[in-house]
């Protein structure tokens, strides 16, 4: 038997064990601001592959505008590049319609589904509307009169607003959104009785439901959510169902083998201890797909976007 091969063979497999399970180098595009969604979800990608051996050296970057279109056409000049991913969800699906962008997700290389916000509707605590059949009645009634404070135009909040319209008879193209940069602003409107309703992602409106200043009506999950005493609204009737959904995808044109060792990377973050802690300590929803499930997610939700974004009229 010759010693030094066998050594030699056992040292491949090792180095080839090691490689399969643990990242080399990883930058992480972020493409919005610190602070935002996309950026918290990176971050907490980048302390859970640390942390959990994963990945070796994980680093974080910023390209914000354009709802994630800048950092997306950024992100596809990176072809083939084996250590770069970045983060999205359904926001930038929207945006890619609404600024017409020349950038798609058509060349991305999808990796994994990772989390959620379910939305909610909200009134104002003095406002006559105590169910979603009170609002529907008096938006078919007169659209232009129920305005509805969200987020940026074309974003989660306002595909909601479309979906819902549609559910309730009212034309998308007819109602009165009013969006706002952010959600303090969108809140502020809310609380000082500004506005009919509000659409925001649950965490951002759970402590004024809980206090009282604003009454939830709706939220849109498909199932009531453990904990959060709102009912659906598809048990009042509203056949609607979305959520604030964020991922991770890699550069384009990587290798089928190099995508494989990606995905199983991300199935392993996500079986760990210390993601589970970060979804707590977020209260994110935990919406994990990976594989060609996610694939196919993502194809239906880019084609479900552009229907609702063309009902409202944002889109042609």
């Amino acid at each position: 038997m010759n010693t030094k091969r066998t050594f030699a063979a056992l040292a491949l497999m090792a180095s080839l064990f090691t490689s399969a399970q643990t990242l080399d180098s990883v930058r992480i595009m972020a493409p919005a601001a610190p602070g935002g969604g996309w950026d918290q979800t990176s971050r907490n990608v980048q302390q859970v592959l640390q942390d959990t051996k994963l990945a070796k050296n994980v680093q974080v970057y910023n390209v914000p505008g354009a709802g994630g279109t800048i950092g997306l056409a950024q992100f596809n000049n990176q072809k083939g590049s084996p250590n770069s991913l970045m983060a999205m969800g359904l926001i930038m699906v929207g945006a890619i319609e609404t600024n017409k962008s020349k950038a798609t997700l058509e060349n991305v290389t999808p990796i994994a589904r990772l989390t959620g916000e379910y939305e909610v509707i909200v009134v104002p605590a003095a406002s006559p509307h105590k169910t979603m059949a009170d609002l529907a009645a008096a938006w078919k009634k007169n659209p232009g009169a129920v305005s509805i404070a969200g987020g940026s135009a074309g974003g989660t909040d306002h595909m909601l607003a479309g979906l819902l319209a549609q559910e309730a008879g009212v034309d998308p193209a007819k109602i009165n959104y009013i969006a706002h940069s952010g959600g303090g602003e969108s809140l502020a409107a809310l609380l000082g009785n500004q506005v009919t309703m509000g659409i925001n992602g649950y965490g951002e409106m759970a402590e004024h439901i809980k206090s009282g200043k604003l009454r939830a009506l709706g939220i849109s999950s498909a199932k009531r959510v453990p904990g959060v005493n709102i009912p659906t609204f598809a048990e009042q009737g509203l056949d609607v169902e979305l959520m604030n959904w964020r991922g991770i995808v890699a550069a384009p044109g990587i290798s089928d083998a190099h995508r494989k060792e990606l995905t199983a990377v991300f199935d392993k973050m996500h079986a760990s201890k210390e993601w589970k802690e970060v979804l707590a300590k977020n209260n994110w929803t935990d919406l994990y797909l990976s594989g060609e499930k996610y694939d196919a997610f993502l194809k239906s939700e880019q084609a479900r976007a552009k229907k609702v974004l063309q009902s409202i009229g944002l889109v042609k």
